[in-house]
């Protein structure tokens, strides 16, 4: 019998998201084998000792290093995101293929940097990491928009909302995550381009941004220019509306979920959670469990990601997600930021470049 080929892979960064992924390519992705993976954190190590070392993956602490191990074809990139561009422009100039967590920056001008890097590397594969395009529920109704089952799709309603954390974690992540928008949103963000796209007529161009928020329980996330619960509202050039809220605060659970309103009809996802079929009518009221963190809604999209991106390396294929539409959404993450923190209504011409309100381009940020 024939030998399988394997994409060699490594892992960069093995904190929470970053060890999932190791496990995704170590265990959960037939066709990958983790060869290597970095982490400068010594609690990551010791971690990695213990979950990856057995399995002959070797562990790094030097990002460089890493990258010449040998047969090394892929890395992903899961460290901090003030590290992400820093590391995949590097990868991709290594020869190394690379899924990248997402946002690709929290700065346009440096998301643009990966995406003209990755231009000028066209036999590098480069994506970044939206998961909720690998969740089956958003791939059925994609495919009932791409369809034309509800006629135009013409608002989008979309929501990410965390579970609170009194720890005061999202205090001290607002230093560096970019903010509510840029963080959170940014996947709402996404859906919004690709839902917009599903006529095959392109990403649609962003005509204007606005954002609002309040601190309810975080008062120390302005000190970051940052709130715990956003509004955004995204209007495109082509007729369209997207209409975005994030929270850090829902007291039950993880409520990620999306309305597509098209011309003749509308499509829901996740409207009402639920981690399983269980309902428990009880004297009290109706109750029924629903995750607790983002990871808990998606991680079977998540390794769907990681087998689809092998699976696109190793055969040649096309990648699911553009790279162009990821700085895109980082664009409008940016500028629904600005909006926030300065309380104007931000405008972009429609060569998507921003401007201001009389009509006068702006330097790219």
């Amino acid at each position: 019998m024939p030998q399988i080929r394997r994409l060699q892979v490594a892992v960069s960064g093995l904190g929470r998201m970053g060890a999932r992924h190791a496990n995704h390519f170590l265990h959960r992705t037939p066709k990958a084998e983790l060869v290597a993976a970095f982490t400068p954190e010594p609690r990551e190590a010791a971690w990695a000792a213990e979950h990856l070392e057995p399995w002959g993956v070797k562990i790094y602490s030097d990002y460089d290093e890493m990258l010449k191990h040998t047969g090394l074809e892929a890395v992903c990139v899961a460290t901090a995101t003030t590290v992400h561009a820093e590391q995949t422009i590097k990868a991709i100039k290594a020869g190394k293929h690379v899924l990248c967590e997402k946002p690709l920056s929290t700065k346009l001008d440096i998301s643009q940097q990966v995406f003209d890097t990755a231009r000028a590397h066209p036999k590098q594969k480069v994506m970044c990491g939206f998961s909720r395009r690998f969740d089956s529920s958003y791939r059925n109704a994609y495919n009932l928009t791409k369809n034309g089952s509800i006629g135009r799709a013409t608002i989008l309603r979309s929501q990410t909302c965390d579970k609170y954390d009194p720890s005061g974690f999202f205090v001290a992540y607002a230093e560096f995550s970019g903010g509510i928008f840029v963080d959170c949103n940014i996947h709402d963000i996404d859906l919004a381009l690709w839902f917009f796209s599903a006529d095959g007529k392109g990403s649609p161009a962003v005509k204007s941004v606005v954002a609002f928020g309040v601190t309810a329980l975080e008062p120390d996330l302005a000190k970051h220019g940052d709130v715990d619960n956003g509004v955004g509202v995204v209007e495109f050039w082509d007729g369209q509306i997207a209409y975005f809220y994030s929270s850090r605060m829902n007291a039950p659970g993880q409520h990620d979920m999306t309305e597509i309103i098209g011309t003749t009809g509308k499509l829901s996802v996740n409207a009402n959670p639920t981690t399983g079929l269980l309902e428990s009518h009880l004297p009290e009221g109706i109750h029924r469990d629903i995750p607790q963190n983002y990871y808990e809604r998606f991680e079977q999209a998540f390794v769907t990601e990681a087998i689809e991106f092998t699976d696109a390396v190793l055969e040649d294929k096309p990648l699911p997600i553009d790279l162009e539409s990821s700085v895109e959404a980082v664009k409008i993450g940016v500028a629904l930021q600005d909006s926030l923190r300065n309380g104007k209504k931000i405008w972009f011409d429609k060569e998507g470049k921003r401007v201001d309100e009389d009509g006068q381009a702006r330097a790219r940020l």
